[in-house]
């Protein structure tokens, strides 16, 4: 008997160990097409037990489970839906494959600085795919990103015709003037110009991104300054596996583009390298009508690269890039011109750890900017050069960021920034014989801290809450005028941007979306600092501005048909008080006086409707709207309350049509349309809306080569794009051909 008892004893010990023993868990996460997917956040859950990890660079995982043999897995990668299933794990492999994201499936990793699905987030996102990319008409980045309703530049001319200065992207009416209200950034590194806020949209060779995510509304509660109206980030692609893309482009007006994305992996290294190349001579951007001898193109050329090589640490990365941006424009006379140069180094770490992990990023720049201004006769018969400038700047930042899991529901993210910035205007202005020499400049630096937490609590409802602290510094000031110099008093502000969110899932497809929050925008050195002339009116900078500050509120639905068909409306509301904008001080036949000034508020609301339907595994038709309100509010001149917000339309409206197989016949139809809207604050300058048509058609010819042909405008409709007070006009039809190539390794049988 005692025998007996000790032979029980020992199998339900063993039977015991044997359930404790934690079972070794190994698997592969791909794509489609069998490529592995990095950085891949898995999660194993059940009995009570939850794990995350993360696939190394080969989309690899390991997992030592203690728990059930019966879990659900779930993997979130960006670009990829969500991938979730219950399964009985044992000794095989586990493989995952992840297919094309549905709208609520894709992920972002803007929204809440970590991947999440757009169906899990009550921020307004929209990701633009790289097939959105390859089958939009437009060359540059923000050609593309006009089809995002509600997304707008300063002025509506293309990046590839405008002046730099006017290149500010915004959205959701809160516009007013060039700087940026919408913060873009290249894998967690500003883009925005240190200097003025404006973007370069050619410094990211188009075939090196991935994909381009797109947040509307207040983000100052992670990003801290310029994301008063939202962010914008570009993906780039990976190296994980080797690959080498090719773009040759041709076309009217003497365009010609040639880019290069190379990149790959031996071992624990990894490298990649894009380059580009572009010219144009533009076109004429005053009407025949009022042409005169003095109007030229607006010609633009330029040429960038960068190179990045990193290390694999773990299942992390240690990488190191350094790029470079040259850009020249004529700005439609003989003397109007101006040229860019740009040198930047980039420093950054990632190091994943159970479903989080530490990132850290430090960038260097310096910056080189030149331009002409020049009086133009009201015949158009001549012109006079008024001034020339130059402004140096420099630029560091860092920022660290730490996200982990608090158990199965909840995740906390906390992060730091710190950027300095310090530049001068130094202008040779010329009146007769005479020629008079200024500058003006200072340094400004920021800090930030945040962190935001999100919960799961049951399957329906997620919620989200997080705060920022900003303080920033206005140091080292000066206007020197001749020999004279008059140092500007220090001056200091800070900002808190608190936000709440909720997401309420209805049924599976059905969410009910609702967030309140604060954000701000401090001025930059350029509104400071440097005074800019377009055409015959002269801005004046204010180095007495202040920061603008936001508040809003907004509400959405998001419903999907299966997995076809998603659907979202969103409404919103925005408070801002201080606005930048640019105020009218006088006004005479051959010269408007303009100063940019803190306004006063204004209220911008709108509704935003956004709409896909897949019809078949390669065609997408896609649709969107945006209704506007902008309206002044309050301002030191009784005279502009009531008035409604310049360069903001009432209307806009986009449609896109695309099929983009892996190889074959490929398309791509864009349809855009903008209402009326007002050139200046006194409502006096009137823009009329427009719509254009633009396509893509493109065939492969084997599976490495392919050739295209688009066209934008194609109804070659004449449209405002300014009145300075001159009336200025939009590109006409163009037409380019090209041709691309992508070379990949065989895949082994």
């Amino acid at each position: 008997m005692q025998a007996q008892v000790s032979v029980m004893a020992l199998v339900l010990a063993g039977t015991l160990s044997a359930a404790a023993a934690p079972l070794r868990v190994e698997g592969t996460v791909r794509d489609g097409a069998g490529a592995p997917v990095p950085q891949a956040a898995l999660s194993v859950e059940g009995g009570g037990e939850a794990i995350h990890v993360a696939t190394n660079s080969e989309g690899q995982f390991t997992v030592e489970w203690p728990g059930p043999r019966e879990v659900t897995v779930t993997v979130d990668a960006a670009g990829f839906p969500r991938w979730r299933r219950t399964v009985v794990l044992a000794a095989e492999r586990l493989e995952v494959v992840l297919t094309s994201a549905a709208f609520q499936d894709r992920v972002t990793v803007t929204a809440s600085r970590r991947p999440e699905a757009l169906g899990e987030t009550a921020a307004s996102v929209l990701v633009l795919s790289a097939s959105d990319l390859r089958t939009t008409a437009g060359l540059e980045l923000d050609d593309a990103l006009r089809q995002v309703p509600g997304f707008q530049l300063f002025r509506r001319t293309p990046s590839r015709g405008a002046n730099p200065t006017a290149q500010g992207a915004t959205m959701r009416g809160l516009a007013g003037s060039g700087a940026s209200r919408a913060l873009v950034l290249e894998d967690g590194v500003p883009l925005n110009d240190p200097f003025g806020g404006w973007i370069y949209w050619g410094r990211v060779p188009r075939v090196a991104v991935d994909r381009v995510e797109v947040v509307r509304g207040g983000g100052s509660d992670l990003y801290g300054s310029a994301a008063l109206a939202g962010v914008v980030q570009v993906v780039r692609t990976g190296t994980e596996a080797p690959r080498m893309d090719a773009e040759l482009i041709v076309g009217e007006e003497d365009l010609g583009e040639g880019s290069l994305f190379l990149g790959g992996r031996r071992g624990g290294w990894g490298a990649r390298a894009a380059a580009e190349v572009f010219s144009t001579s533009g076109y004429q951007p005053v009407p025949a009508s009022v042409r005169g001898p003095v109007d030229t193109a607006l010609s633009t050329r330029h040429h960038g690269g960068d190179l990045t090589v990193e290390r694999a640490l773990g299942d992390g990365r240690l990488f190191l890039r350094g790029s470079g941006y040259r850009d020249s424009r004529g700005n439609g006379t003989s003397f109007q011109e101006n040229s860019t140069e740009i040198n930047q180094g980039v420093l950054g770490l990632d190091l994943p750890s159970g479903g989080g992990g530490l990132r850290v990023r430090a960038d260097l720049s310096s910056q080189e900017y030149h331009q002409s201004f020049s009086a133009i006769a009201a015949d158009r018969l001549t012109e006079r050069p008024t001034s020339v400038q130059f402004v140096p700047s420099d630029s560091s930042g860092v920022s660290l960021q730490w996200t982990r899991p608090l158990g199965a529901r909840n995740v906390f993210v906390i992060g730091a920034e710190r950027r300095v910035v310090s530049g001068e205007s130094d202008e040779d202005a010329f009146s007769g014989t005479t020629t008079v020499q200024s500058a003006a400049g200072g340094r400004q630096g920021a800090t930030g801290l945040f962190l935001e937490d999100a919960w799961t609590l049951g399957s329906r409802l997620i919620l989200h809450g997080g705060v920022r602290y900003d303080r920033w510094t206005n140091g080292e000031g000066f206007q020197t005028a001749g020999s004279t110099t008059r140092p500007l008093p220090d001056r200091e502000e800070t900002a808190w941007s608190p936000r709440g969110s909720l997401v309420l899932k209805l049924a599976r497809r059905v969410s009910l979306t609702g967030a309140a929050y604060r954000a701000f925008r401090a001025p930059t050195l350029n509104e400071l600092y440097r005074p800019f002339r377009v055409g015959n009116i002269v801005t004046l900078a204010n180095e007495g501005l202040g920061a603008e500050r936001s508040t809003g509120y907004e509400a959405g639905l998001l419903a999907g048909l299966g997995d076809a068909v998603t659907v979202r409306a969103t409404a919103y509301q925005m408070d801002a008080r201080e606005t930048v904008a640019n105020v009218t001080l006088s006004t005479a036949p051959t010269l408007i006086t303009r100063q940019r000034q803190n306004l006063g508020s204004i209220r911008s609301r709108g509704v935003e409707l956004d709409g896909e339907a897949r019809m078949g595994s390669h065609l997408v038709l896609a649709a969107g709207m945006a209704f506007l309100d902008a309206k002044i509010r309050a301002a030191p001149d009784p005279a502009l309350v009531g008035k409604r917000v310049p360069q903001v339309p009432r209307r806009q409206g986009s449609a896109q049509l695309r099929y983009d197989p892996p190889k074959g016949f490929s398309f791509g139809v864009q349809a855009r349309f903008v209402a009326s809207q007002w050139e200046d604050d006194l409502n006096s300058l009137a823009l009329d809306s427009y719509w254009t048509v633009d396509a893509l058609i493109g065939r492969s010819v084997n599976e490495w080569i392919g050739l295209f042909l688009s066209g934008e405008n194609l109804a070659n409709q004449e449209f405002d794009v300014g009145r300075t007070p001159v009336r200025t006009v939009g590109p006409g039809r163009t037409i380019r051909g090209g041709l691309r190539v992508r070379l990949t390794p065989r895949r082994r049988p």
